[in-house]
């Protein structure tokens, strides 16, 4: 890897331990593009707050989130036994799973944490303390080895499509970048692994969806693609149509924050409409999804939850003043769901899987 990019994967860590194993440091992702800030969380409502109003996001990045803050706050029980500290950690468990209820990484994490607890319940109380934080540390390492396979098997469809002298367009909707993950991210992990192979940031040209409302493409995506030296064009959502349209668009990556078991896919808003238009266009279309957010266990889109988020965000929140008419009704979900017949793949860290997407799955043992 070159220096620059190494320095940049430095600077935007998404979520660490502190040096003193006590607490959480994260980057504040609600201040960024203007400032970027590192703050320190070591309550479990602390944890909870940080998750819900988005300044740790994305699906990947919650899990490890999810995953340090139940190691953290359990270090602090207090039990005479196992039995009085598996109630404790249940409890934090629950807690911090009511956070947001879309992303399945959050959820899967905070079991996989309570799975080890419940493994050395014949040992001391201090080393299944100890056994937390080692599984913590395992599930952020693994999501680094996640994405870079995800970017991988992504960069290999970039090589196939690129044409010789000329930059590939590929547009991204939200932000599935390292920000949202431990490192590299999964939509935009192929890249990162491009830069890695060795093609210059002038070889791509990424336009990235502002996405309103909460606008992640403007604020995070374009702010991690323009530091890590990324030919970088922003555009508002409604204007996918038209650059489609034009033909720069070849290819269109997006992140993914819960998959059902038929391919359906829940992802940020606007997604559905940018996958609908890359059918009528004729550009592939492709869920960037670590496996862990495949959950078998919901048959269809329409079983899986969508959060609905404040008024505010849609009103007011990025304006001097109001925009809005004081007691509109708001229709704010911060989720659609995608067909899966309108899904080219779905890129795991396991390999690529088309329709039907079940067998797929299977396949690959996820």
């Amino acid at each position: 890897m070159h220096k620059e990019l190494d320095d940049f994967f430095e600077d935007v860590i998404t979520v660490r331990l502190t040096p003193e194993r006590d607490g959480l440091d994260i980057i504040d992702q609600t201040l960024l593009p203007g400032i970027r800030k590192r703050i320190c969380l070591r309550t479990k409502e602390e944890i909870w707050n940080a998750i819900r109003e988005l300044k740790v996001r994305g699906a990947p990045a919650i899990g490890v989130a999810a995953a340090y803050g139940m190691a953290v706050t359990a270090d602090h029980i207090q039990a005479e036994d196992f039995s009085a500290f598996y109630h404790a950690l249940v409890e934090i468990k629950n807690y911090l799973a009511s956070s947001r209820p879309t992303a399945v990484n959050l959820f899967w994490a905070l079991n996989r944490m309570e799975q080890r607890a419940l493994a050395e319940k014949e040992k001391s109380l201090d080393t299944v303390k100890a056994a937390l934080f080692e599984e913590a540390d395992r599930i952020r390492e693994e999501d680094v080895a996640i994405s870079r396979n995800i970017g991988e098997l992504g960069f290999g469809l970039l090589k196939k499509l690129k044409k010789e002298g000329e930059p590939i367009g590929i547009l991204t909707h939200c932000n599935a970048g390292t920000l949202a993950t431990a490192k590299y991210g999964t939509a935009t992990a192929p890249m990162y692994l491009a830069l890695e192979h060795g093609w210059e940031g002038t070889d791509m040209h990424v336009y990235c969806d502002e996405t309103r409302p909460l606008l992640q493409g403007a604020r995070l995506t374009a702010y991690e693609l323009c530091h890590a030296g990324i030919t970088t064009t922003l555009q508002c959502d409604n204007m996918a149509s038209v650059l489609m349209k034009s033909g720069k668009i070849h290819i269109v990556f997006t992140g993914c924050d819960r998959v059902a078991i038929n391919g359906d896919s829940a992802n940020k808003i606007g997604t559905n409409q940018v996958a609908i238009l890359a059918r009528h266009y004729g550009i592939p279309f492709y869920i960037c999804a670590p496996s862990s957010t495949i959950d078998k266990s919901c048959p269809d889109g329409d079983h899986i939850p969508i959060e609905q988020r404040s008024p505010d965000e849609v009103t007011q929140m990025w304006y001097k003043e109001r925009m809005a008419p004081e007691g509109v009704d708001v229709f704010n979900p911060a989720f659609d769901v995608t067909d899966h017949d309108l899904i080219t793949g779905i890129i795991t860290e396991k390999g690529v899987c088309h329709a039907p997407f079940a067998e797929d799955f299977a396949r690959l043992k996820i």
